[in-house]
């Protein structure tokens, strides 16, 4: 993806080795700060080492489930001459931009405006049931955030959109100014992991009684008065866990990724290579346990050997998570809480 996927607070760009994750919170929610080099793809090294194998074959095929500005994309297509890309993305303008700058590679490439839960319907659209690589690029993206018409960074006043698909009819500003404050608590609670929750959700009820909430200035205000003054001298803006919050309740993400995960993983092929990058420790959790449970012999206890059809149908590629270098993330910031998993699929299921 040509943007930079991110739950952080800076921009940047990319480049570097990885390694693997440290045992340290990830760095969560909207982004604030916006530099020049915010279109650079993360980890794209890594990326390209990791799905290689998979996609060397003439006639391989990559699903790119986030496209953005085709940053992964673009290298995976000039690495590999005979790959054919299926590319999905919610963003309207992601997809028509993507599709200028991947045109010299016009001839390989199907641009779907979809989200990644739509990839079973997209694949058959397409007539292809399996495919040899699949790339999860997760999050927000850097053109989205630094969009002052978009609502996702709390750096600048902006209208409370936050959606990635501006077709779809759910709005940040319908949330805050509709739901309960036990709902609205719950969605802090569960997508951004806010300990203030309530607090803050009390105060967004209290302060729409007034005037409806129509900003992001007003919102970060808000959260900021709702958070006790210790607090908010750590951890970074005190916004950004209840911006993250509201962006995954927006676009549906977390439920859209727990349906995507599983139908990407089947349509591999043996030898099929599936790369996620994760930005925040509710999708890495998710893509964790997705793999695990798919790389783990479940063959009860017991028994003298294992059974066929509870053998791993794959192989994790990474040993825990992999983290950009420090020389990526002194060049590109939105680099500093990237997740990457990668695994391969080594067999069908039984029969």
């Amino acid at each position: 993806m040509t943007a930079a996927r991110a739950d952080v607070d800076l921009a940047g760009r990319t480049g570097g080795t990885c390694r693997p994750a440290r045992q340290q919170p990830i760095q969560e929610g909207g982004l604030a700060t916006v530099t020049s080099a915010a279109h650079v793809p993360v980890m794209a090294d890594q990326v390209a080492a990791l799905l290689a194998p998979a996609l060397e074959p003439d006639g391989a095929v990559l699903v790119d489930a986030t496209l953005g500005r085709a940053g992964h994309a673009q290298v995976l297509l000039d690495a590999h001459p005979g790959l054919a890309l299926i590319g999905l993305d919610m963003d309207v303008s992601a997809i028509e931009e993507s599709r200028r700058l991947l045109t010299g590679h016009a001839a390989r490439i199907t641009l779907v405006h979809a989200r990644y839960d739509e990839m079973a319907e997209v694949l058959a659209g397409q007539d292809r049931s399996r495919v040899q690589g699949i790339l999860f690029d997760l999050g927000v993206s850097s053109p989205q955030l630094d969009d002052p018409h978009r609502g996702f960074a709390y750096s600048y006043d902006a209208p409370l959109d936050m959606r990635m698909d501006t077709t779809r009819p759910l709005t940040a500003a319908q949330v805050v100014n509709t739901y309960s404050a036990e709902r609205l608590a719950a969605v802090l609670r569960e997508f951004g992991e806010e300990r203030f929750a309530m607090r803050i959700a009390n105060a967004l009820v209290r302060e729409r009684s007034r005037a409806p909430l129509t900003s992001t200035a007003r919102l970060t205000d808000i959260i900021r008065a709702s958070i006790p003054a210790p607090a908010r001298r750590t951890g970074g803006n005190p916004a950004k866990r209840t911006f993250q919050a509201l962006r995954i309740e927006v676009n549906g993400e977390l439920e859209a990724l727990s349906q995507a995960l599983p139908v990407a993983m089947e349509a591999l092929t043996p030898g099929g290579r599936i790369v996620v990058l994760a930005y925040h420790s509710l999708e890495d959790r998710m893509v964790k346990r997705a793999f695990a449970e798919r790389t783990t012999d479940t063959t009860p206890r017991g028994l003298p050997q294992s059974l066929p059809s509870h053998r791993p149908r794959f192989r994790q590629l990474t040993r825990g998570a992999l983290r950009a270098s420090a020389e990526e993330v002194a060049a590109n910031p939105r680099a500093a809480s990237v997740r990457l998993r990668a695994a391969e699929r080594i067999s069908r299921a039984a029969a």
